[in-house]
Formats: structure tokens, C-alpha cells, sequence
């Protein structure tokens, strides 16, 4: 089952279920369990990749647990605190993942009430938890961006320093969107004055400031419409992507403000070393498969190529925007294994996993 469709899943079951969870124990079994299961990839009910209620009295006050610590290669990664769905994620809350977090080996813990997720790493200081997420999970509410960001989380793809190079990111271009959209809603008046500042001579008195509040208000309102129109229009449309393209965009109606198609377009820049990375893979697996089947999709994340410019189909990801570089990989269930390169060259040892891959769709 794909990776979106398996947080589908889950939405939809805590949808169904949320209004008769009563207590924290009953939203561990119903949805934070599953969650780890399912989504993150870990089995629940080995001890020796899932610890429930976990314990170190070194330095920290006695007999205090941890809801869930997730182990990989006998080491713990990730720790979790758990709430009622429901309840408010306050950080104050999370005084056991801020201890735990100093004694342990974890560099990622998790605060969830089963519905929202807030991940944390250490970016201000080393070893010592940060008070603020780097990324952000509502599973009602899911934020297509997150999806590739919580996918570095799962067994199969775990790579502690991947994640940590992405978080600082994550973080604040979170809380920009954040602050975006709040500004939005009600902007305040400094964001009023920006504007007026620019398109208003006279002197800014209290009567100007409140006139432009409103239309701040109109205009912020009427650009995210204009926005979604031209998504809705396109998609209408009907527009096809040539080889190299996008990952299509979903049209949106949540408040949070989204760049349009063609912004999102610029922001893709395909390297030199991304299309000598496709042409390698091309010329591997088109042994196997025709070679005008074989399409390459640049996103911002990373470089997919695909069998039949379907998704469904993918045949390797080339992740090149960071010094250190790792070729993706995938298994029958279509789940990715990322192996780290140096040149491209070293593709090449990788001939033998291309060509089965291609060979599974035909």
C-alpha cells in the first residue's frame, strides 16, 4: 500500500473512532499504535524495536516513563510522549521527552495526542531537546509537504542525519507558514503598515491604519482566491507535463497559504548532475524496459524517475541536494531504501536492484 494512502487509512479511522476514545490508554491502542505500525514501520510488539512505557532513572527522576522508545540496530532513535486525542500538545507538558531526551541516544522525539504530531530534535543546543517542533503532523488535516519529510522517519528510510540536516528548514519555514496564515486571518499592525507604508503618501493616523486594515484583510482574502482559481482552472484544464516535470499539486482549500503551480515550478531546479544521474539510470534499466517508458519527475525534494510517468511505478529517486548523496532504491512493496553514493558512478553497483525493479511492473 502506498505511503499517502496509509495515512488515509488512519485519517479516516480516527475519524470514525476519535468521539469514543475516553482516555489515553484507549488513544495509544486506537490510533498511536497504529501510527507506528502502519505508518512509521516498526513492530509494536517487538521489544526490540519498541519499547512501551520506558524507563532510565539515570538522571531523571525516578520510576518516570516514556510512553514508546523506538530502537534501530539496538539503539534508541526515537521517543514518544502520548496525550489523549484531543487534548492540546502544550510543550509544557513534555517534561519527560526533554529528560529523556538528555540521556538517552535519541535524537527525535515525538509529542501526540494520536491526531496531531510534533517532532523535535536538537537544533538550538546538542542534546537537549528544542522547545519548538520542526515539523508538524495533522493527520486531519495532512500538509502534502510534510509526507516526504515524515516518510526519513520510517524503518526502512531512517537516516538520523538526513533528518537533522532537513529540520532546521522544516522548522522555520513551518512557523513562516504559520505566521503567513495567522496574518491572513487577522493581520496585525505592523503587516497593515507594511502595506500602507508603500502605497499610501499621507501621514498613517489611526483612521488609516484601521481603513487598511480591512483591506489587507480583503486583499489577502482575495489573492489565496485567485490562487486556488488558477489551480482549479489548470487542473481543469487538463494540462499534460512533459518529461520533466513537477510533482502535481492537489488543488487546496485550507487557509495556509500555498505558492502557485508555477511558483512551486521555480522553485525546482534540475542539476546537471540529476540528468546524468537519469541518464545513467535510463541506460541501466532500459534493458529491461522500453526506454520511452522511463520519465524523469524533479521535485523539491528530490529527483524521481518512473516507469510510464506513474508514481505508482518508481523506479529510483536520486536524492542530490545535500553534500551528501544517496541513490533510492525500492523493494516489491515499493518501499525505499536509500543508499549513499560519493560519484555517480557508483550507480552502476547498483545495476542488478535497478533492473528488478523495473522488471516488477512489466
Amino acid at each position: 500500500m502506498e505511503f499517502e494512502e496509509k495515512l488515509a487509512g488512519l485519517a479516516a479511522k480516527i475519524r470514525q473512532q476519535s468521539a469514543a476514545i475516553q482516555t489515553e490508554e484507549a488513544t495509544k491502542n486506537a490510533f498511536i499504535m497504529p501510527f507506528i505500525q502502519s505508518i512509521l514501520g516498526y513492530d509494536v510488539f517487538n521489544p526490540l524495536e519498541v519499547v512501551p512505557e520506558f524507563t532510565s532513572d539515570i538522571g531523571t527522576k525516578k520510576g518516570e516513563k516514556v510512553d514508546y522508545a523506538i530502537l534501530k540496530d539496538g539503539a534508541i532513535q526515537i521517543l514518544i510522549e502520548s496525550k489523549k486525542i484531543g487534548e492540546p500538545l502544550n510543550i509544557n507538558h513534555a517534561g519527560q521527552l526533554f529528560r529523556y531526551f538528555h540521556v538517552t541516544s535519541a535524537r527525535i522525539s515525538i509529542l501526540t495526542n494520536g491526531q496531531v504530531y510534533k517532532f523535535f530534535t536538537d537544533l538550538d543546543a546538542p542534546n537537549k531537546m528544542d522547545e519548538k517542533p520542526f515539523l508538524e503532523l495533522d493527520l486531519l488535516n495532512i500538509d502534502e509537504h510534510a509526507i516526504p519529510e515524515l516518510q526519513k522517519l520510517t524503518k526502512s528510510a531512517f537516516d538520523v542525519d538526513s533528518i537533522i540536516s532537513a529540520a532546521g528548514e522544516l522548522k522555520y519555514v513551518g512557523q513562516i507558514k504559520r505566521i503567513l496564515a495567522a496574518q491572513f486571518n487577522e493581520p496585525d499592525d505592523d503587516f497593515v503598515r507594511l502595506f500602507a507604508s508603500r502605497i499610501y503618501d499621507g501621514v498613517i493616523t489611526q483612521k488609516v491604519r484601521e481603513q487598511f486594515g480591512h483591506l489587507t484583510r480583503k486583499a489577502t482574502v482575495q489573492f489565496l482566491g485567485d490562487q486556488i482559481n488558477e489551480r482549479l482552472k489548470s487542473a481543469i484544464s487538463g494540462n499534460t507535463q512533459p518529461v520533466f516535470s513537477s510533482q502535481p499539486v492537489t488543488p487546496s482549500l485550507t487557509p495556509e497559504v500555498e505558492l502557485p503551480a508555477d511558483e512551486e515550478k521555480d522553485l525546482i531546479v534540475t542539476t546537471e548532475e540529476e540528468t546524468e544521474g537519469y541518464n545513467i539510470v535510463k541506460a541501466i534499466v532500459r534493458t529491461e524496459v522500453d526506454a520511452k517508458r522511463i520519465v524523469a519527475r524533479d521535485t523539491q525534494s528530490y529527483f524521481g524517475i518512473l516507469l510510464d510517468d506513474n508514481n505508482r511505478k518508481p523506479i529510483a529517486r536520486l536524492h542530490f541536494n545535500r553534500a551528501q548523496k544517496y541513490l533510492g532504491l525500492f523493494d516489491a512493496d515499493k518501499k525505499e531504501t536509500r543508499h549513499p553514493i560519493e560519484t555517480l558512478d557508483d550507480i552502476f553497483l547498483h545495476t542488478d536492484a535497478l533492473k528488478s525493479t523495473a522488471k516488477l511492473y512489466g
